[in-house]
């Protein structure tokens, strides 16, 4: 059993520590306590992942449109450039 780096010894001797100084009657308020404030830290822990994979969701989505994007105005301007091939060699056929 291995919590946080900390041990099965390392718990029991905590806990036998925690039992000397406040008592019998305050441990369990004190757990209590304790179970509180890490659920909240685990609250806040999943709600600050769940922003951070938001804005990356979010990056990931524009730059996507971004080469949506780049890729139309490729397209675009290629077939401006092969319109235009095809005018040239329209004209230098008529000319001959």
């Amino acid at each position: 059993m291995n919590i946080f780096g900390v041990g099965l010894p390392e718990v029991t001797v905590i806990l036998i520590l925690a039992l000397l100084i406040f008592g019998p009657k305050k441990l369990p308020e004190l757990g209590k306590q304790l179970g509180k404030t890490l659920k909240s830290l685990k609250k806040a822990s999943n709600e600050f992942q769940n922003e951070i994979d938001q804005v990356m969701n979010e990056e990931d989505k524009d730059e996507s449109l971004k080469s949506i994007e780049s890729n139309q105005t490729y397209e675009i301007n290629q077939e401006k450039i092969d319109s235009e091939n095809n005018n040239f060699s329209n004209k230098e056929n008529s000319n001959n």
